[in-house]
């Protein structure tokens, strides 16, 4: 089955959006704690307080993500379980940070807002990559 003419445009889309959660992940492992202090208290507090572990489900959520666009662009179907990587990744990140922290009570809902957007288009990169598969696309 042919390539469908908006496959590089929403591959790229995929790519920026998972450059762009590579930068976020590097910014906030670099944070020193002078700069930690320029946030907000509660946040300092739980950015300061996050286990190792998070951290590695962190990278994992964010590099898997960008090795599955990549490997879209390459037109290879180990996106798909790449893509599966990255969300279950997400899922446990956004968990911790929920079910393990005070991050709701002090931020209230609009803390849901941004993970919510990341899962959203976590979910979406995961089955555009599965559709291409199944059409043929990736290989």
């Amino acid at each position: 089955m042919p390539t469908p003419r908006s496959f590089l445009a929403i591959g790229l889309a995929a790519l920026a959006w998972n450059l762009l959660g590579d930068m976020s992940f590097a910014a906030q492992y670099a944070m020193d704690m002078d700069a930690l202090a320029r946030t907000a208290p509660d946040r300092a507090r739980v950015y300061g307080q996050m286990p190792g572990w998070v951290w590695v489900v962190f990278g994992v959520a964010v590099g898997a993500g960008t090795l599955g666009a990549v490997l879209l662009l390459l037109k290879k179907a180990l996106a798909v379980p790449v893509y599966a990587l990255s969300l279950a990744a997400i899922i446990l990140l956004f968990a911790q940070n929920f079910l393990a922290t005070d991050m709701l009570a002090v931020e209230g809902w609009d803390a849901v807002l941004v993970p919510a957007l990341i899962f959203v288009a976590g979910v979406a990169q995961l089955l555009y990559a599965r559709a291409m598969k199944a059409r043929g696309v990736l290989g």
